[in-house]
């Protein structure tokens, strides 16, 4: 897919946006109307991902509940879309969707109960998941929003509070804490080490 740069393109709407289909399976956000090309993930990214679906299974949360690479619609001056790793639905959210023909989270909808980022290397990338999506799903109303950084050997856990995100950080053998992971009410432990794969 050919991306045109914001100096030679004009702002797209969500309209374009979910009109767009170049006949790949490329990953894009929409970044305030510009389209942004996501890179293939690493091996890395997708075991974390997939190790934090299982655990949240194991945990008790309904498979309906998660979903990998839903689009989620996030308020600012121009349209954007975001594309969270993993996201933990609310059932009202789940029945907000069906019969929806695109995988898409919009602003109608009750907010994602979870959004997880796993970072990815580059300066760009490592801003939009601590500061962009950070604002973003905050505004959005995302009760928590998890930050999971190989790269830093850390999770960052964002917790809404009165409308804004209170954070606290997990290395190692840490166990996350979290009024989400509290509410499941679940024997297992999760450690930081663990959501970062590096035990299994």
């Amino acid at each position: 897919m050919t991306v045109a740069t914001a100096s030679t393109q004009t702002a797209m709407s969500l309209a374009e946006f979910f009109a767009l289909d170049d006949g790949t399976e490329a990953r894009c956000e929409l970044e305030d109307g510009e389209l942004i090309s996501m890179p293939l993930e690493s091996y890395l990214n997708h075991r974390i991902a997939s190790f934090l679906f299982a655990y949240f299974v194991r945990a008790g949360v309904s498979s309906d509940c998660l979903q990998i690479g839903m689009e989620v619609v996030v308020s600012g001056s121009r349209a954007t879309v975001r594309v969270p790793d993993l996201l933990v639905l609310s059932e009202d959210l789940v029945s907000a969707l069906e019969g929806a023909t695109r995988a898409t989270v919009t602003l109608e909808m009750p907010p994602p109960v979870l959004a997880v980022e796993v970072v990815s290397p580059g300066k760009q990338n490592i801003d939009r998941d601590y500061r962009y999506k950070r604002s973003q799903y905050e505004a959005r109303g995302i009760q928590e929003y998890w930050i999971v950084d190989p790269l830093e050997q850390k999770v960052t856990v964002f917790q809404l509070q009165e409308g804004l995100y209170d954070m606290q950080t997990f290395a190692g053998q840490d166990a996350i804490a979290s009024e989400w992971l509290k509410a499941l009410q679940t024997e297992l432990t999760l450690t930081a080490a663990a959501a970062l794969s590096e035990v299994q």
